[in-house]
């Protein structure tokens, strides 16, 4: 595997050992980690073709000093050519990443879990936890289940109920705290200092930061190799759309695709854009938000890593976007209606600003699009009941069904014009 050199600051370039911890004592910016891909053996596309079908045939490049213990099934998710919701969308070379059936939680955060947990292991914790939106609740539960850990697991108190049962079904301690995400998130900062618990999204984070990458390098690969123009992703955090960013660098650099055209795009909801609303008026500063959306799985309202989302949309020429609750919901039901992929509401999000940006011209309709589905629709089916229609009631006659069927425009003669079907009817 490749050497992990230790943590350094984002900002000010002070470095450090291996440990968990996650801010600089100097300027107390994030930390990430730092490898020498020069150290182990050399990273080629055999050596990557020959490893398993999962996340971890790319662990040359994670930072693991050991095998995972964890997670040992996640990722390598499908790369779905949408011809159906391309011609919807005007677009001719559309894709899905779609992490909305990933294991074993269905979500892309079993691929950041998978890594803090085995990381943790690594640092030798015996109790684990992080503070979550939802997503990240399960696959830490699972993972801590799997692992043999005891889980804290922190969410605020208005989650949906998919995502709560998905979490207390492992048997870790969930605790429902009053109050938004970041106020969550403030306390699982105080948590892991006095408690000293490996928290994956606190003193865990430049590890399972990293778990994101894969997410990216499997879209290179899938796609023969290459680096798509444009890759349209949700954001809370904001670090997972600049973690494929740096994939789609690594891999450059280690000359196993042929540069990176490829434009970044964040996607949020209008009801918490602080990403969004840094990138289209050009500030410098991230001014938080209180979230008010029910894509309640991106309603993050002070993102650790937004001013660095920000940053990977700028560099690579893309741009960030904002869509109402309404257009996500439409998002949600347009993927389902034309690729038969139930997303949640965070995939809504991306699908109808993937629309709007085709609209504003921004992704052009003859250039290769990726767009990242994140988790499945399962968990938030609260967020469109009684917007997608209803049942149509009937008695359990021919009679009735053709009266329903009629009251919708509908009329169908007996089809008796198949051989098959002429000797059934005979028969009968």
């Amino acid at each position: 595997m490749a050497k992990v050199l230790g943590l350094g600051c984002r900002e000010c370039g002070a470095k450090y050992d291996k440990a968990p911890i996650h801010v600089c004592e100097l300027c107390f910016g994030p930390l990430e980690v730092l490898y020498d891909f020069d150290a182990g053996p050399k990273i080629t596309r055999e050596r990557i073709l020959d490893g398993p079908l999962t996340m971890w045939r790319y662990a040359d490049l994670l930072p693991l000093d050991g095998e995972p213990t964890v997670g040992r099934q996640v990722g390598y998710t499908p790369l779905i050519r949408a011809e159906k919701l391309g011609k919807a969308l005007g677009l001719r070379e559309l894709w899905v990443k779609n992490d909305a059936v990933n294991h074993p939680t269905l979500s892309f955060k079993d691929r950041v879990v998978a890594v803090a947990i085995s990381k943790a292991r690594e640092f030798g914790f015996d109790i684990v936890g992080c503070a979550s939106t939802g997503n990240l609740a399960n696959s830490v539960a699972a993972h801590a289940a799997e692992g043999g850990f005891e889980a804290y697991i922190f969410i605020p108190h208005d989650l949906e109920q998919g995502k709560i049962v998905g979490t207390l079904i492992y048997g870790a301690h969930v605790l429902s705290v009053q109050g938004n995400y970041d106020e969550v998130n403030r306390l699982c900062s105080e948590v892991a200092g006095k408690y000293g618990w490996g928290l994956a999204n606190v003193n865990l984070r430049p590890f399972y930061g990293d778990g994101s990458k894969t997410f990216g390098y499997e879209i290179a690969e899938q796609l023969g190799w290459k680096a798509p123009q444009h890759i349209v992703c949700p954001s809370a955090g904001g670090s997972l759309v600049t973690k494929i960013y740096k994939s789609l660098q690594e891999f450059s650099k280690l000359g196993l695709i042929d540069g990176v055209p490829t434009k970044m795009y964040v996607a949020q909801a209008t009801g918490c854009a602080p990403i969004s609303t840094m990138v289209k008026t050009g500030a410098e500063i991230m001014k938080p938000v209180r979230p008010n959306t029910i894509a309640k799985s991106i309603a993050i309202g002070n993102p650790a890593d937004g001013y660095y989302a920000a940053e990977a949309c700028r560099k690579s020429g893309g741009w960030a976007e904002d869509v109402t609750d309404e257009e996500v919901v439409e998002g949600i039901s347009l993927l389902a209606r034309t690729e038969g992929i139930f997303t949640e509401t965070a995939g809504g999000v991306t699908v109808a600003v993937t629309r709007k940006l085709i609209e504003q011209g921004r992704i052009p309709k003859d250039e290769s699009v990726v767009i990242c589905i994140t988790g499945n629709g399962m968990k938030t089916i609260d967020a469109v009941i009684g917007k997608i229609g209803e049942t149509i009631p009937i008695m359990p006659s021919l009679a009735s069904l053709e009266t329903a069927l009629a009251a919708h425009g509908r009329t169908h003669a007996p089809a008796t014009n198949k051989p098959e079907l002429k000797a059934l009817a005979s028969v009968a």
